[in-house]
């Protein structure tokens, strides 16, 4: 009966402390932080995307862009990275 009642009443914070718990949460933050720069490199891109859109012919002849590329380039998913 004294093995029970030291698993019952055992230290909660104890289990937290553990080597596999604080992996599991670190590898957690490093994943979502990851997930957190892909989704802004990717809304990055689409801000990109649509003022290569909004540019005018002069302003796309400044930076050496046709008008046929920026709509292809526009256009793309914000997923799609960009050609090297």
């Amino acid at each position: 009966m004294d093995t029970i009642e030291t698993i019952r009443y055992a230290d909660p914070t104890a289990r937290a402390s553990t080597p596999l718990r604080g992996g599991f949460v670190n590898r957690l933050v490093v994943v979502l932080g990851s997930v957190a720069s892909q989704i802004d490199a990717m809304l990055e891109r689409r801000r990109s995307r649509l003022a290569l859109l909004e540019m005018t012919d002069e302003q796309l002849k400044d930076i050496g862009v046709s008008r046929c590329d920026a709509h292809r380039e526009g256009i793309r998913p914000m997923w799609e990275r960009s050609l090297p």
